[in-house]
């Protein structure tokens, strides 16, 4: 067994990807240091990359600005920043002098192998250690991990990564990574692994590399809590506490545990990290992470519904993310392209110059339920829920266009009024009116498929006399959003803040067609209640 594993912390690189990395100035130079007071071998301090500097956040441009982060007692600790290739100016990277970072971890792409090494000389030149991180190592032909490997032999940097991006390795193909590795590279140079932990594998991967390395010095990638981008990483406190028991006794633990307490529970609070099943499906069909992010944001996907579309993705493009892929083929799974003329003429006959109540799921459509009865009662509406069947007010139809609250409606309550659902739900039920959902979706990504949204356009064609819209509240960040809990979806501040403007911005151009009132209170009533 080896006795020269190290470990490289992560935590305000990779971790930045949960938080924008937004740490804040203290939090850097606090975590930096802790990481050194509790002996870790390798502290990676953030991302070195072009733009405007920020001392709040863990992305520099310069190695001066990393510099004052850096502990005056070292200990033995070494000190890197990232950089993709392509994304930093070398310009602005001076000469190593020993008074900020030691050396520069080089992230590069398979097909950026010749001009990944060419900026690591250039690195190397000016005298920096050289950590190479190539993406996406689980994706290499055998041809072109040998050429990478010949590459960096010429090189003779610190360390080469193996890279599991996308969080879908077993321990029998960690070792057979390492030991192909370890047969061509130079002895000299350090082997490091750096996994994701989609499927709960990054603790136990690790010790099994661990136990299987003989001779050459491991590094093994991890950050504190786990924290990290999706399913998070490989947990600084779990591994070095391991080493601890089973190789030599040399990290101190609870330095590593007032981090936790101090600054990333904090996080925790904002932000989400860790094993879920979106991530363990995106493992399993050698999907990048991000894909199972984006479509699981929609809130409108069973999980069964997230594994087909991650099926749906050529398997070429699977291990880069592609925003507009990821829509393209969200799309095609839900539209189901249909002739709904006539059932749009059956709703006219219905709706045509009759006043209409919208019923959205926000709490006021509780508490304020008497007012919306009065309304309805007063003004002889037709009413409309949207997405959920109201407590104690009995509307004459429900619109659905929304796959996972379709589960929730038919498993939870018996529907009563009549079923008006689009096209991307397949619903064996009689007397239900269908309309092509793709007719129906908004201009903007943000609410391309928005419920409420998609109710008000269908009334754009129904010529209604008016539209009285209750519980469509808008979205408050900490506050409860839905008049019943099983309808709660979860919290992030930035999705949040883009689907009110986008709301807002649409509900302004609908005002142009429908004559609109507000019977509730809503952040996007321009004229207060």
């Amino acid at each position: 067994m080896n006795n020269n594993i190290q470990i490289l912390d992560c935590t305000l690189r990779d971790g930045g990807y949960v938080n924008d990395f937004h740490f804040g100035r203290y939090a850097i130079g606090k975590i930096i240091s802790q990481l050194t007071e509790s002996g870790i071998d390798v502290v990676e301090c953030g991302f070195l990359e072009d733009g405007e500097y920020n001392a709040d956040e863990s992305l520099f441009q310069t190695v001066e600005q990393i510099s004052q982060f850096i502990p005056a007692n070292r200990k033995h600790s070494l000190y890197v920043a990232m950089a993709c290739y392509g994304e930093y100016d070398i310009a602005q990277l001076t000469p190593f002098d020993g008074s900020s970072i030691d050396g520069i971890r080089v992230s590069f792409h398979h097909n950026e192998i010749a001009e990944g090494i060419r900026f690591c000389h250039q690195v190397k030149e000016k005298g920096y250690k050289i950590f190479i991180q190539p993406v996406g190592t689980t994706s290499y032909t055998k041809d072109q991990l040998l050429f990478l490997i010949q590459q960096v032999n010429e090189l003779n940097p610190y360390a080469l990564y193996f890279v599991d991006t996308l969080g879908l390795m077993h321990k029998e193909d960690v070792l057979r990574f390492y030991n192909f590795i370890d047969q061509h590279l130079s002895p000299t140079i350090r082997l490091g692994f750096h996994s994701h932990n989609n499927l709960q594998l990054s603790f136990s991967n690790c010790q099994a590399l661990i136990h299987h390395v003989s001779g050459r010095t491991l590094l093994l990638d991890a950050s504190v809590y786990g924290m990290g981008r999706a399913a998070g990483n490989l947990n600084t406190e779990l591994i070095t506490n391991y080493l601890n028991e089973h190789i030599s006794r040399r990290y101190e633990i609870e330095p590593i545990l007032e981090i936790v307490d101090e600054f990333i529970l904090r996080i925790r609070e904002n932000f989400s990290w860790g094993y879920s099943v979106p991530y363990y499906l995106a493992a399993i069909n050698g999907c990048h992470p991000n894909y199972a992010t984006y479509l699981s944001g929609k809130q409108t996907l069973t999980v069964r519904n997230i594994s087909a579309i991650l099926r749906m993705i050529e398997p070429d493009k699977r291990s880069l993310f592609d925003k507009n892929l990821a829509e393209n083929k969200y799309l095609e799974f839900q539209s189901r392209k249909i002739d709904d003329r006539e059932a749009v003429i059956q709703l006219e006959q219905v709706i045509a110059d009759r006043n209409v109540m919208l019923l959205a799921p926000g709490p006021t459509t509780s508490t304020y339920h008497n007012e919306i009865c009065r309304t309805i009662a007063a003004n002889d509406c037709i009413s409309i829920s949207v997405g959920f069947v109201p407590d104690d007010i009995d509307c004459d139809f429900t619109f659905l266009s929304n796959l996972k609250r379709y589960n929730t409606i038919f498993n939870e309550k018996p529907l009563q009024s009549r079923l008006i659902h689009t096209s991307n739900i397949r619903i064996e039920q009689q007397d239900k009116i269908v309309l092509d959902y793709s007719s129906l979706l908004n201009e903007s990504d943000d609410i391309i498929d928005n419920s409420a949204m998609m109710a008000l356009n269908l009334l754009t064609k129904l010529h209604p006399k008016k539209v009285f819209l209750a519980g469509l509240d808008g979205y408050k960040y900490g506050e409860a959003n839905y008049a019943q809990a099983d309808l709660r979806q979860e919290q992030d501040k930035d999705r949040f803040e883009k689907l009110n403007n986008a709301i807002r911005d649409r509900i302004s151009e609908l005002k142009e067609k429908l004559i609109i009132e507000f019977v509730t209170p809503s952040l996007y009533n321009d004229r207060p209640l």
